[in-house]
């Protein structure tokens, strides 16, 4: 199905808020980093938050990648 509206996807289709409660900003070798948790400790790369071009090209900051966080 196929809709066309002139109205914002954010209207039509609302967000989840629960998978933006998850969502925290970390700093990761002076990298600002979106993750989101998936277990405690266990951690996800959403996006990268730097203005640096170079940081874009760091592999651990790929979104997707695993990273293992120390549990508060």
């Amino acid at each position: 199905m196929t809709l066309y509206s002139i109205m914002p996807d954010e209207l039509i289709y609302p967000p989840n808020e629960e998978d933006y409660q998850k969502q925290k900003l970390i700093n990761m070798s002076g990298v600002p980093i979106l993750v989101n948790e998936q277990a405690p400790g266990e951690h996800y790369v959403v996006r990268v938050m730097s203005s640096d071009p170079q940081d874009y090209l760091c592999e651990q900051f790929t979104p997707g990648c695993r990273i293992t966080l120390p549990i508060d």
